[in-house]
């Protein structure tokens, strides 16, 4: 059955992983293609992992982002978090 649609817990457990190892799976999906000896379908199979795999590093550090935003130091010098619908009107 080649090329059958993923299960959406498969799409969501591809979410749920986390950066480093997302990370480290694309490092691996870019050495396996830049060595030229994969087949045609492998390559675009990879693509596609890899394409997703970069969705999700880039939404980890978008999440990361935002709680480091959230960041701050009260009167005392205590970091505390930033509530984040006040992150939202300070871009205003």
């Amino acid at each position: 059955m080649p090329n059958a649609p993923k299960s959406a817990g498969a799409v969501n457990a591809a979410k749920e992983v986390p950066f480093e190892e997302a990370l480290k799976k694309l490092e691996s999906i870019v050495e396996q293609m830049e060595s030229g000896e994969l087949p045609l379908e492998t390559m675009t199979a990879r693509f596609e992992e890899g394409v997703r795999l970069v969705k999700t590093c880039q939404k980890r550090l978008e999440e990361a982002e935002i709680k480091i935003s959230q960041l701050e130091k009260d009167a005392g010098g205590t970091p505390t978090l930033k509530p984040a619908d006040e992150l939202l009107n300070d871009d205003e």
